[in-house]
């Protein structure tokens, strides 16, 4: 299953307006950038795919750069490494997939009345005894905590900055923002973040390296249950994967939603969408399992089937979401990639188990 983007389409119209989008950049209008460069790109990259975000300025007096982010949806974050690897060589600019890690030194946030510097940002980590390989952090702001939302942007803002987005993304499984007078472990200068993960990085490849994955007896199981308004819930689920020891080697867990018209029959599809969407997931399943991804079952009721994937990474599976998703408009797709290393999402039916 593949697709070919037009990212080439893309950089061919940018090289007949680079000249005058380097001046713009160069003159360091914000309304000009606005309105004469990232109104244009923007119109374009929809044409390639949703969600591309973009920062620009001048790298040095003579290089501008535009950096591509995902604004912190994984789903999109192949989708921009790849127009970026497409990228011509200019002698006048640096294009840059996601936004880079800063030198700490570097990263000063201010929202309103609100600065965040290495200075004033401290961490600490929780374990937890049932999920050990869980990355769970509390981050401290020793300030004014008085906007909790403010807070947590704002350190958000520090933390995509300092890791880079990639990493932020990535690397922390779980966290919460407090304030100094909440905390409950010594603190941690925020410098040293970069060097925990890598070790907690480290020590998670080194657990699962040697770790293969016998081939599970595929054994689906059909559970049914009730909604709240009184509507079927039918699910097919492939219970001796949930019974999985080694969940946290494939932590990525995909849900790809269809939404059907099954008002005439209790919320569950009619023969034909139920023949359609059954074929559409049988061919995702098996392209997915060549990718290595496992298939962990499927839910549907009130209008709608999710079906369910975990995968050691998220950017095979995004490419092919993508492709089902344009490929079959007439189910308002949607899908979403996050990561839980101990398949949390499907505690429900682990109890089943």
């Amino acid at each position: 299953m593949e697709q070919q983007l037009d990212y080439k389409g893309f950089w061919e119209w940018f090289l007949t307006k680079e000249r005058d989008f380097y001046e713009i950049v160069k003159s360091r209008s914000q309304e000009a950038i606005e309105k004469d460069f990232f109104d244009h790109i923007a119109s374009r990259l929809s044409q390639i795919n949703e969600g591309y975000y973009f920062l620009t300025g001048m790298s040095d007096d003579s290089t501008a750069e535009l950096v591509l982010t995902a604004d912190g949806e994984i789903r999109n974050v192949v989708f921009i490494e790849e127009l970026i690897e497409a990228a011509p060589q200019l002698e006048h600019w640096k294009f840059t997939a996601l936004k880079p890690a800063m030198d700490i030194k570097n990263v000063n946030v201010t929202m309103g009345d609100y600065q965040f510097i290495k200075d004033n940002i401290f961490f600490y980590s929780n374990e937890q005894e049932e999920y050990p390989d869980e990355i769970d952090l509390v981050f401290v702001y020793d300030g004014n905590v008085g906007n909790k939302d403010a807070i947590t942007t704002g350190v958000c803002i520090f933390l995509d900055n300092f890791l880079g987005e990639l990493n932020f993304a990535t690397q922390i499984d779980t966290f919460a923002v407090i304030g100094r007078d909440q905390a409950q472990k010594e603190l941690i200068p925020i410098e040293k973040l970069k060097d925990f993960l890598l070790w907690r990085e480290r020590e998670f490849t080194e657990k699962y390296k040697t770790v293969k994955r016998d081939d599970i007896e595929e054994k689906f199981s059909i559970l049914r249950a009730t909604l709240g308004n009184e509507k079927p819930l039918i699910a097919c689920m492939n219970l001796p994967l949930l019974n999985y020891e080694a969940k946290a080697s494939y932590p990525w867990i995909s849900v790809l939603k269809f939404n059907y018209n099954g008002e005439n029959n209790d919320g569950l599809p009619e023969k034909e969408d139920f023949e359609k969407l059954g074929d559409i997931e049988d061919k995702a399943v098996e392209d997915l399992k060549e990718k290595g991804y496992l298939y962990i079952g499927r839910e549907t009721a009130d209008n709608s089937k999710e079906s369910y994937f975990a995968g050691k990474d998220f950017r095979e599976i995004s490419k092919v979401f993508k492709i089902i998703k344009d490929s079959n408009p007439e189910y308002n797709i949607s899908f979403r990639i996050f990561k839980d290393k101990y398949w949390q999402y499907f505690k429900y039916y682990n109890n089943a188990v």
